[in-house]
């Protein structure tokens, strides 16, 4: 049943004013409703899930970081090595280079991880020398310490050993003689033009081909000082056919 009430409100000859009373609250709004399980196990299935996709996504990110760690390590360790081959090998450790899928990282002690792998650098004559190498890493500060390489004579000299060029149809002279015309189109006052036969070095070349190497010096005009270049041909062996040639001064 709906009733008025008529709130006081202050003041004489002020108009009354009605309101209408909430109803009164019924039983069922008081009562909680059923639970349903299979609801609540679907639920409950969902919540675990997500919680496991969000532990997944966090060690995820956990091996990301650590393989950055260890990639870093990894590179700098490998700097070391170069800097200590060209401090020890000078002017014969030239263009060093690291085999990366050749690193091999192992635990050796609670605060230091070994790194070992492979490489190899040219030296001034052209001889590729490989190599193997080993440091050890601080994980706590990243420090690398025990830098050691070894070089691996006998696995260049087996590679040399590898490479038997036919040298019927190759003439250095040929060769020489395309260096000094190369020379004389760089130097169009050229004086004299002197090649060291005693320099030749033949390596091998892209499809097959050889490169023959020298030096020598020019004089770029009569008067002027002589100054060291060196040269490069590019050789075909079938038929002797110089493919390209180079200099430098």
């Amino acid at each position: 049943m709906n009733r008025e009430v008529s709130p006081c409100v202050g003041g004489s000859g002020q108009p009354a004013f009605t309101f209408q009373a909430l109803p009164p609250a019924l039983k069922a709004d008081t009562i909680d409703s059923p639970r349903n399980p299979t609801r609540d196990r679907i639920g409950m299935k969902f919540r675990i899930h997500l919680l496991g996709l969000m532990l997944c996504g966090l060690a995820g990110s956990g091996n990301v970081l650590a393989q950055a760690d260890a990639g870093k390590a990894a590179d700098d360790c490998e700097a070391s090595v170069a800097e200590a081959i060209k401090r020890m090998r000078g002017r014969e450790a030239q263009d060093v280079q690291f085999a990366k899928t050749r690193r091999t990282l192992a635990p050796s002690s609670d605060d230091e991880t070994s790194l070992k792998g492979e490489g190899r650098y040219r030296g001034a004559s052209g001889r590729v020398m490989p190599f193997t190498y080993g440091c050890a890493l601080n994980t706590k500060t990243g420090a690398t310490s025990g830098v050691v390489f070894r070089e691996l004579a006998s696995a260049a000299a087996a590679e040399e050993k590898a490479w038997q060029p036919n040298l019927t149809n190759v003439s250095p002279d040929a060769c020489e003689g395309a260096a000094a015309a190369n020379l004389k189109q760089k130097n169009p006052r050229v004086g004299r033009i002197v090649l060291d036969s005693e320099s030749r070095q033949l390596k091998p070349g892209p499809d097959d081909r050889i490169l023959l190497e020298g030096r020598g010096a020019v004089e770029r005009a009569p008067g002027m000082n002589s100054v060291p270049f060196t040269y490069q041909c590019e050789v075909e062996p079938r038929n002797g056919r110089i493919v390209s040639i180079q200099t430098s001064q």
